[in-house]
């Protein structure tokens, strides 16, 4: 009942806002850019931590661009209830696209380069870097509405159902698995994991609202260790303010979650894994003709990671698109 109110909270709080209406007549450049024709994908596009900042923008349905993604955690240097806490930074650098094929289908790919650092209690610190998991995914369009005119009166629906796999392209260490409770601190998973997705979208003139949820089966790695499933969440709520026939802003709020499943190691459940983490979004997106800029952050509202061992701090990412 707790995170319903939340949700609904953060909804009205989205309709109490005030702007622009969708001008009588719209840029045609923006039209034909497929500024109007929203995506609703937001699958995990990291490896190896359990950080989602999701796929597409939610505004644009083909462009590609290069994203930043940071994330701030807390773990126990131990496995003791008063071991020390380490601080972890996982910051990621992405390639990102989506590119339709035809009038329903619609691929996403994600190509991350990670660089991650952590201080012991000590003052000692340790870094990893390099390439992480790639992810790609398909999309088909079960469900397309696209009206003749931008002011039409009645809401439009958008539904897409979608799979994927994440490729093990990035390293796992076994190493990193000793000493710290927090198991994620990895460029990659190093196994063969698969995705299914859904999302949906209602869109009434310049409002929008869209909800997205995906499972990810993580399969077991060459070092016997297997990470556990994941399934990820979101609902944002979004407006679209137009200022002459270039620009266009559109804050955007809502909440979205993490539920892992336990981690396994030769077969046997691994203590102190899995968990959950539910957040509290905020982002706006700026757009000047094809272009796309956009920055977004995430704080958590509720968790327990790791029997209360690890502790997510917040999440912030921001991105730059070029609209095709």
């Amino acid at each position: 009942m707790k995170i319903y109110s939340i949700v609904l909270i953060l909804f009205l709080g989205t309709l109490s806002l005030k702007g622009n209406e969708i001008p009588t007549n719209p840029c045609s450049k923006l039209n034909s850019k497929g500024f109007l024709l929203y995506d609703f994908c937001d699958t995990c596009g990291c490896s190896g931590n359990g950080g989602s900042m999701g796929f597409g923008t939610g505004l644009n349905n083909n462009f590609f661009g290069l994203r930043y993604i940071g994330q701030r955690y807390q773990s126990r240097d131990g496995i003791f209830a008063n071991s020390p806490w380490i601080d972890e930074n996982f910051n990621t650098v992405q390639l990102w696209a989506q590119v339709p094929i035809g009038q329903r289908f619609m691929v996403n790919a994600v190509l991350p380069y990670q660089f991650h650092t952590r201080t012991f209690a000590d003052g000692i610190e340790q870094n990893i870097n390099g390439l992480g998991d790639a992810t790609v995914l398909g999309f088909y369009q079960v469900l397309q509405q696209t009206p003749d005119s931008i002011v039409s009166i009645k809401p439009e629906h958008t539904l897409q159902l979608g799979g994927g796999i994440k490729m093990p392209t990035g390293k796992f260490d076994s190493e990193n698995l000793e000493g710290s409770v927090n198991p994620s601190f990895q460029l990659g998973t190093g196994s063969w994991d698969y995705l299914l997705a859904a999302n949906y979208g209602l869109k009434h003139r310049n409002w929008g609202l869209s909800f997205m949820v995906n499972y990810t089966f993580k399969s077991e790695n060459d070092k016997e260790y297997r990470f556990g499933n994941q399934l990820n969440y979101t609902l944002n709520t979004f407006k679209t303010y137009y200022f002459g026939t270039d620009f266009a802003l559109t804050p955007q709020i809502g909440v979205g979650g993490e539920h892992f499943e336990k981690n396994k190691e030769f077969g046997l459940e691994v203590n102190d894994t899995g968990g959950y983490v539910f957040f509290g979004k905020a982002g706006v997106e700026l757009n000047y003709k094809t272009l796309a800029l956009g920055v977004s952050s995430m704080l958590p509202l509720a968790q327990d990671l790791n029997n209360g061992k690890v502790e997510a701090k917040n999440r912030w990412a921001i991105y730059v698109n070029i609209n095709i």
